[in-house]
């Protein structure tokens, strides 16, 4: 393929989009429909089966009804959105069934090819896959010819499969809705939206195993690194723009107190005055197990950790509970729990091990678990922002993961393991002391310190905490606030303070737990927390009754009236 040809290829590549919006009902040349329905049919399938077929869909009455399904299925989708989320939704467009003059459904025929079809014995999916290049392939080429395509997910299969008096063995993979534009728009609707971002192909290219990252003819890439190097100092200016604004708005300098300084730190973080409200709101639990629990650090038993993690995904937890309650979504990501997670919505399976070596005998993780784990984190905080979350919230499980947080605060802070070791799920006064022994013991085996954090972490940490790390710094890195919770987030966070010292200005502590680490972690990284409650919970449970007060910092600096605005007379100096 000559260079013209490559180019003219990459540009339509670049400019495919899903579109839903800007269609006119100019008629499709039969000609172009041709070369458009002969491109899909030229895709790659296994065994040459070709298992798609292509309805074309033009009747008003039939589409008609068709619309009706999705709009349902629409419906249904936004009553299980929190409300920050479903306000968004609501403003979403999401097909244009009747906005165009024709609609196409892909099938697929699994059967397709016979019983002997190559390539398809050892995993029948493959059939489904082919349909999928045929459906790129009829994308593309109606980009080519200057026609826009939007696909509509929003279908129970078996209720179109009947209204269309489909065979029953056919399987639909893609209802497009296809019409020439006004315009084709610059990005993806749902990336100019603000509902979802594109990852970098960076983070998607591994070389040999799972995330040895490398772009072909580049160097490889560390996630860690780059994704240091990404974060950024808060926006002054923006600051500075937020502090004045805080000194004409209609009430005595300084009256609302922490409030105001959230305000100011939210449009340094967002680099606007008034800052963007901080919603969506998503909730990270990261989930594990710890060798260490043998030691008896614990009065409870180590499963209780998955148990918790399932009432936590059926929304019984008291997290649950009140995350729900002030709208903020809820993920359980499963960072190194013993058992397995249920796959289901809202689980995130980012398993390093089953649960970490005892600190107490040997490093809690080797140096590639730690790695791994700090790498999850960071690529969950990435896809939480995608998904266009506009505020992240730590949360944690995991049995004796107070001891590990313990031990983390005591070698990043210089503190003594008494300081900063604390009764946990509320262990008696005896376990207490063994409990801070084991620390003690920890610490002296591994000689860790604040000079190597990653070493530190990877000998008394636990996978939770190394994914709350990466978090932590992700977040920072996509310049979005994170709220942290109790000790286990503060402990991570230390270290993750230690790698980039530039996050701190993104993160807000969340609260004041009971545990004696928190206000020693706290004060290490110049944080001053927003609530104090007594709670001990852990899970994110401070951290989320913290989350309303982010929000009422930026909508007052967004919707406060200045004394001008409001006629009201100023102060005398």
């Amino acid at each position: 393929m000559a260079a013209p040809e490559r180019e003219a290829l990459a540009r339509v590549v670049a400019n495919r989009r899903d579109i839903r919006t800007g269609f006119t009902m100019e008629p499709i040349d039969d000609d172009v429909l041709l070369r458009v329905l002969g491109a899909a049919h030229q895709a790659p399938s296994v065994g040459l089966s070709q298992p798609w077929d292509f309805v074309l869909l033009t009747d008003l009455e039939v589409r008609t009804r068709v619309r009706a399904l999705a709009t349902r299925q629409r419906e249904r989708f936004a009553a299980g959105l929190p409300t920050p989320r479903a306000r968004r939704f609501d403003g979403l467009k999401v097909e244009a069934i009747l906005a165009t003059p024709l609609n196409i459904v892909v099938t697929c025929d699994p059967t397709r090819g016979g019983p002997y079809t190559l390539g398809r014995h050892a995993d029948p999916r493959t059939a489904p896959f082919s349909v999928a290049c045929a459906v790129q392939n009829l994308w593309l080429a109606a980009r080519a010819e200057g026609l826009g395509v939007g696909w509509v997910s929003f279908f129970d299969p078996d209720e179109l499969r009947a209204e269309l008096g489909l065979p029953a063995h056919l399987q639909i993979v893609a209802f497009l809705c296809i019409g020439h534009v006004e315009e084709f728009p610059p990005a993806p609707e749902l990336a100019l939206s603000g509902w979802a971002r594109r990852r970098p192909l960076a983070w998607a290219v591994h070389h040999d195993t799972w995330g040895a990252r490398r772009l072909p003819g580049g160097e490889p890439m560390s996630l860690i690194e780059e994704t240091v190097a990404a974060i950024a100092p808060v926006d002054q200016a923006a600051r500075a723009d937020a502090l004045a604004r805080q000194a004409i708005l209609t009430k005595p300098a300084g009256s609302l107190g922490e409030l105001e300084d959230v305000s100011v730190r939210l449009a340094g973080i967002s680099g606007t005055c008034p800052p963007p409200i901080p919603e969506p709101v998503a909730l990270a639990v990261f989930c594990g197990d710890h060798g260490v629990h043998a030691q008896g650090v614990t009065a409870w038993p180590q499963e209780v950790t998955m148990q918790m993690a399932h009432a936590v995904m059926d929304g019984g937890a008291m997290t649950s509970v009140i995350a729900r309650s002030v709208g903020v979504e809820v993920a359980v990501v499963d960072m190194g729990v013993k058992g397995d997670l249920p796959d289901r919505p809202g689980v995130l399976v980012r398993k390093v091990a089953r649960g970490t070596a005892d600190m107490a005998v040997e490093p809690a993780m080797t140096p590639e678990q730690c790695r791994l784990a700090v790498e999850a984190g960071i690529d969950v905080a990435r896809d939480l922002v995608a998904q266009g979350n506009r505020l992240l919230v730590t949360g944690d499980l995991g049995l004796a993961n107070t001891t590990a947080s313990a031990a983390l605060l005591a070698a990043m802070t210089g503190c003594s393991p008494e300081e900063v070791t604390g009764r946990g799920t509320g262990i008696d006064d005896a376990m207490l002391a063994h409990k801070t022994e084991v620390v003690r013991s920890a610490l002296e085996r591994h000689g860790v310190s604040e000079a190597d954090p990653l070493v530190t972490l990877a000998a008394v940490g636990g996978f939770e905490h190394a994914g709350l790390v990466g978090f932590l710094l992700g977040a920072a890195a996509q310049r979005t606030p994170i709220v942290l919770d109790g000790v286990i987030a503060l402990s991570a966070a230390v270290v993750a303070a230690a790698i980039a010292t530039a996050a701190v200005d993104y993160w807000f502590a969340g609260h004041h737990s009971a545990e004696p680490g928190c206000r020693r972690a706290t004060e290490h990284l110049g944080l001053r927390p927003l609530l104090d409650l007594g709670m001990r919970l852990g899970e994110g449970s401070g951290a989320v009754c913290a989350v309303p007060l982010l929000q009422a910092a930026a909508h007052v600096l967004a919707e406060g009236a200045t004394f001008e605005s409001a006629g009201v007379t100023e102060r005398e100096d």
